[in-house]
């Protein structure tokens, strides 16, 4: 009862987080279409989404209290395909066969996850996170994800490598530490709320302490990833390599597993497997949407290389203007 609480919980969570997004999305196309366009945080419409996001990652993070990461992280795709179906009520877009069968799939993957989540309890001690984290196994996995990342951050900071694969794993090896942290410290307030004081120990504090920086630097390559990339190849690639790093912290960290029969881990494997599936087959050949952009890519003109832009000029009935003498006019 408690497990399945954890997987409501964070299936509603997704689910309003789509939603905020969808809302967010049909504030910026309101004002984007208006003759004297105003700041994003003036509309009414918009400040909704952002409190519905936030409510939706508190329910995420609350979720964590009372199911395992390996079953709660899985769950993220609610909240991509959410949004596919979410948008065709709100953006009045058109219904894909591919929507109906990316759908299928990730329900089908999900009922595998909650029948097969490994089966362990939930009331995490501020001791048994300190012995957690001083285990073997742990730091075994500690040092090969620092040495990864260092790696990664020497081809992303020295040789200007920025693939999407290599700013997405810093990303996932960044979120494997986060949802070790919001674990703990979902996991110790909730014992706390019962009247076990766990908030005193000064592991609590280090959680919260690795899960802000840890969150803050995740955001970071993220935000890259999104800006070099599209939408519709960062969102699934994410949601794969960050799923996937989370269940191995889960197992690592948290012995999630420990005790599953071979069968319980195939089938929760392979419901992981359809779930990855859905999410990749709507996202794939989706178009982007872009708002409208008043000015010209210079590069866009033929046989110009260059990065620049032609604004437009506001003295004159000409959209855009160059100087006589420069070779592009011609």
């Amino acid at each position: 009862q408690t497990q399945l609480l954890g997987v409501l919980l964070a299936a509603a969570s997704n689910f309003l987080i789509s939603v905020s997004l969808n809302i967010q999305k049909c504030a910026h196309l309101r004002l984007a279409c208006q003759t004297d366009p105003k700041p994003y945080y003036t509309s009414k419409l918009w400040w909704c989404g952002i409190t519905l996001l936030g409510l939706g990652e508190v329910g995420n993070f609350t979720a964590y209290g009372f199911a395992p990461i390996a079953l709660v992280a899985p769950l993220g795709w609610v909240s991509v395909i959410g949004s596919a179906f979410i948008s065709v009520l709100f953006l009045k877009k058109t219904m894909r066969a591919a929507d109906i069968l990316g759908g299928t799939l990730a329900v089908t993957g999900t009922y595998l996850l909650v029948t097969f989540s490994p089966n362990v309890p939930q009331e995490l001690t501020a001791r048994q996170v300190q012995n957690y984290l001083v285990s073997w196994p742990f730091l075994v996995y500690s040092i090969l994800e620092i040495i990864i990342f260092c790696i990664l951050l020497y081809f992303y900071k020295r040789k200007a490598v920025k693939h999407i694969v290599v700013l997405l794993m810093m990303v996932a090896l960044l979120a494997s530490l986060t949802v070790i942290a919001v674990k703990a410290v979902a996991s110790m307030i909730t014992l706390s709320a019962k009247g076990k004081m766990q908030l005193t120990y000064p592991v609590f504090y280090i959680m919260i302490v690795l899960m802000v920086t840890s969150c803050a630097f995740q955001v970071k390559f993220l935000n890259q990833a999104v800006h070099l990339y599209e939408a519709t190849a960062v969102v699934p690639i994410n949601f794969v390599f960050f799923t996937t790093s989370a269940i191995i912290s889960g197992v690592i960290f948290y012995r999630e597993f420990q005790s599953a029969a071979l069968l319980s881990v195939f089938m929760f494997l392979f419901g992981c497997l359809l779930s990855f599936l859905g999410v990749f087959v709507i996202a794939r050949n989706k178009k982007e949407e872009h708002l409208q952009i008043h000015f010209i890519d210079y590069g866009h003109i033929p046989g110009q290389k260059l990065t620049g832009k032609i604004q437009p000029d506001s003295h004159s009935s000409c959209y855009g203007t160059l100087n006589n003498d420069d070779d592009s006019v011609k």
